[in-house]
């Protein structure tokens, strides 16, 4: 029955549409476009309900689902394994050896060596040898008389550390040696040049000692004492003491500084003199300050005290000096504004001399510098974490500055060895110092460091012509590169300015007086290492290796390319 209704609705549908199909007229048809501007209204639309009705009138519905499992128990030998905690691989750090022995070879006969022993008495107490030497046969091109040169110094110490205390004490010796071969022109006959003898030894012994207190208001104190003579009977004895004492009163630190020193020396000779020159000099001083911390604000408010007497002229003079520094970090370690004002005493010794010109004569004039004020202002701080940077201009008066000056040319008077214009004195005078400077530091990486330092100098002198020897701009660049773990290599290099010195000769007939300028000059300076083990490395020094014949002083031309090759070991006992 049901099967013939479903027929039945069939035939009555098709029957109606192939009617309608044929009732259709096709001739003459034509269509009809009506074209109306549909414009949407509210009421057009129809809202979808949420939940839409169901017009399915067949529901179905859900069975019950019920689940068994079938267990079967499997024997299992599985044993989990106990967890670790994941650790971080650590680098070998260095081995630290107590002793070292260096030796190098170079050219020119040069000849480095250093030693270095360190010796645990107990706990607390080390004893320690150092010996450096450092010397050359010479063998400048055009330089008529010898050049060589040594320097050889011994320094025993004994150190202590205690909870309450630290204290250390050392005795040392040192022998060095420098020829005045730089004569002023090469018209010297033969003769005149067998007869002079340049070498000049300058002989040193000093002991010293110095103590830390911890837990006290007496903080530090020092002392050292030092005998210097040469082969010209010059003696000199030197001691210089000085205390340091430290008081907190409501939160502020109250430091004061003590200072002691005493000087006595006689040269062996006059310039075209007959009589020795004695000096003896007695240095007081005292020196209060007050230390203010606020926040990113540093202040030390001080002042010096000194006493200085001449002994052999009987004449004394006080002097008060400023020492006021402030600092203030205005946008954290990034830039950090500072200013000074700070003077002092300077008491100048034959040592000092020659460690900074070894090619003076015995014949110096010793006295203090009154140092009056230094002031500047600058700024430091980091550009980023890799980069620090100090800017930094000042304006620095000074009464009885030091200055080194070519002595005449006196050897048609007198036979000398330093009287042939190959030797320097020293002149005091006042002097007035404006400099400008600025040094970067880059720490590109824990392998790679870079520092580069220049400054500016302007002097006004009050008697002297020039500031004799002192340079218009020095400028200096410094790089230690560790290129792998075994090879590591440095760089030095330095540029120093024009300075002045004056030609002078002494003579029965035509004294002459010349102002001498010395060229600037630019000395390139670099080394390279390798290490075998922590023990055992060898290294390469390359000086001067533009081969510049530039002079340091006048007439003193330096040696030229340099290379000095060596290794060095270190142990243990």
């Amino acid at each position: 029955m049901q099967m013939f209704s479903i027929k039945r609705s069939l035939f009555l549908s098709m029957f109606l549409i192939g009617g309608v199909l044929f009732a259709q007229d096709p001739i003459d048809s034509e269509t009809v476009t009506v074209v109306k501007p549909y414009t949407p209204t509210v009421k057009d639309a129809n809202k979808i309900k949420q939940t839409p009705s169901e017009s399915d009138s067949v529901r179905t519905e859900k069975r019950a689902v019920q689940y068994s499992i079938f267990s079967v128990p499997v024997a299992s030998t599985f044993t989990p394994a106990k967890g670790r905690a994941t650790t971080v691989e650590r680098e070998r750090p260095i081995k630290v050896y107590d002793n070292y022995a260096s030796l190098g070879f170079g050219n020119y006969g040069n000849f480095l060596a250093e030693f270095y022993t360190n010796l645990e008495v107990n706990r607390t107490d080390n004893f320690g040898v150092f010996l450096n030497h450092n010397s050359s046969q010479g063998g400048i091109d055009g330089i008529a008389l010898d050049d060589k040169f040594y320097d050889t110094e011994l320094n025993l110490n004994y150190n202590s550390k205690t909870r309450d205390l630290g204290w250390k004490t050392e005795i040392g010796a040192q022998h060095q040696l420098f020829n005045w071969y730089g004569l002023p022109q090469d018209d010297f006959s033969d003769s005149e040049l067998n007869a002079i003898e340049p070498s000049q030894n300058y002989f040193s012994a000093y002991a010293g000692g110095e103590i830390v207190m911890y837990d006290s208001f007496f903080d530090n104190a020092r002392a050292t004492f030092r005998h210097t003579g040469d082969s010209y009977s010059t003696s000199e004895n030197h001691f210089n003491a000085r205390g340091t004492f430290e008081v907190n009163i409501a939160d502020e630190l109250i430091t004061t500084n003590i200072y002691t020193d005493l000087l006595n020396g006689e040269m062996g000779e006059q310039f075209l003199g007959t009589q020795n020159y004695d000096y003896t000099f007695m240095n007081f001083g005292i020196n209060p300050s007050l230390l203010i911390l606020r926040e990113d604000l540093t202040v030390n408010l001080g002042v010096a005290f000194f006493y200085s007497q001449d002994v052999e002229n009987s004449d004394g003079s006080f002097y008060i000096y400023p020492k006021v520094t402030a600092s203030y970090k205005l946008i954290g370690d990034y830039f950090a504004p500072y200013a000074g004002l700070e003077g002092g005493l300077q008491q100048n010794t034959y040592y000092e001399f020659i460690q900074e010109n070894p090619y003076v004569s015995p014949t110096l004039e010793i006295r203090p510098t009154d140092n009056e004020y230094n002031a500047y202002i600058g700024a430091k701080g980091k550009l980023s974490n890799d980069i620090s940077y100090n800017f930094k201009t000042g304006y620095e008066s000074q009464f009885n500055k030091a200055l080194f000056k070519r002595n005449p040319q006196a050897n048609t008077v007198t036979t000398e060895n330093y009287a042939y214009g190959n030797s320097f004195e020293v002149v005091y005078d006042d002097v007035k110092t404006f400099s400008i400077g600025g040094e970067l530091n880059v720490d590109v990486n824990r392998n790679f460091r870079l520092g580069i330092d220049a400054k500016y100098f302007s002097y006004n002198t009050t008697n002297e012509a020039e500031a004799w020897n002192l340079p218009d701009f020095k400028a200096t660049l410094n790089a230690d590169y560790q290129i792998s773990e075994k090879w590591f290599a440095g760089a030095n290099l330095f540029y120093v300015g024009e300075r002045f010195d004056q030609e002078r000769m002494v003579s029965t007939t035509q004294p002459t007086l010349d102002l001498i300028e010395l060229d600037s000059y630019f000395d390139v300076n670099a080394n390279l290492g390798y290490r075998f083990n922590d023990r055992l490395s060898v290294f390469a020094k390359g000086s001067n290796l533009l081969n510049n014949n530039y002079q340091r002083w006048t007439n003193y031309t330096v040696q030229g390319l340099q290379v000095l090759a060596g290794a060095t070991y270190k142990f243990d006992f």
